[in-house]
């Protein structure tokens, strides 16, 4: 079974084919797949897909008509983190190398978060490491039954360091320090149960019925409305509820009212006809 969204897909245009490592495969309507290709090696990072993720997010981040974004990982496993010959290497290099190596992996993670788009977590196999950071990192989790996720950093002597703020944005700080400290393999019900998994499927077929559901949902919305959505929740999170907030999303929702989605999609619906993003 093909790990994309069994749409007919074309390569989207935009998109540099400098690499195998990252597939990008997109619907006319803007639900776009993006593939980490290391099977072999269960998708683990090392230098090359990194900057391949990062090439891959920071080009859809300025593309036209990209409306969700989906991530998975190719062969049956959504990730297993950092790969072992990766790890090896930094061992030998300075503080201030491995500084700048996991920079890297922290741009790349930002690129991912920063995109307008709605971004959707397709887990199937294993997320360890890095690989559940990712999965983080976007604003909503699908995982089979059978995935399997691990903070495995501790075994290590590490740190889950660079993927930390979106994992305790995800899941919260007391989550976050037992199984940051703990390192303990956990299964997709506990990852829903503590808010790294939003949904959870049979299998690799259930994973496609939900792209598919949500593709569907998503481009039912207005891209800017989309956008702004993940906007507002950056910007009310954490705040006390005082004159302040509320005047911020007085304002949002003004503007919201006078713009040019929201006139449309306002009259659309009063008239019963289709807005034009959904046609």
């Amino acid at each position: 079974m093909t790990n994309e969204i069994a749409h007919p897909l074309v390569e989207f245009p935009d998109v540099s084919a400098t690499s195998d490592l990252v597939h990008i495969h997109a619907t006319q309507a803007g639900a776009v797949t993006v593939t980490m290709n290391r099977p072999a090696r269960k998708n683990a990072f090392n230098d090359d897909l990194i900057s391949a993720l990062e090439e891959a997010f920071e080009t859809l981040k300025g593309a036209e008509g990209v409306r969700v974004v989906f991530v998975r990982g190719a062969g049956g496993t959504f990730s297993a983190g950092a790969d072992l010959d990766w790890m090896r290497a930094a061992v030998d290099r300075t503080e201030a190398d491995n500084r700048a190596d996991a920079m890297t992996l922290a741009k790349m993670l930002k690129a991912l978060y920063d995109l307008p788009a709605l971004t959707v977590a397709l887990v199937e196999g294993g997320a360890y490491g890095g690989g559940v950071g990712l999965a983080a990192c976007c604003d909503m989790a699908v995982a089979t039954r059978g995935a399997n996720f691990s903070f495995s950093e501790a075994r290590l002597g590490l740190i889950a360091a660079t993927i930390s703020p979106y994992v305790v944005q995800a899941i919260g700080p007391r989550n976050a320090r037992a199984l940051f400290a703990s390192a303990r393999v956990f299964d997709a019900a506990y990852a829903e149960k503590v808010g790294l998994v939003n949904e959870i499927v049979a299998d690799a077929a259930g994973l496609n019925e939900a792209a598919h559901r949500i593709a569907r949902e998503i481009l039912a919305c207005a891209p800017g409305a989309v956008e702004a959505s993940k906007r507002l929740v950056d910007e009310v999170a954490g705040r006390p509820i005082d004159r302040g907030l509320m005047e911020l999303t007085a304002h949002r929702i003004a503007a919201a009212r006078v713009g040019e989605e929201g006139q449309a999609g306002v009259r659309a619906f009063l008239s019963r006809q289709t807005p034009p993003w959904a046609q």
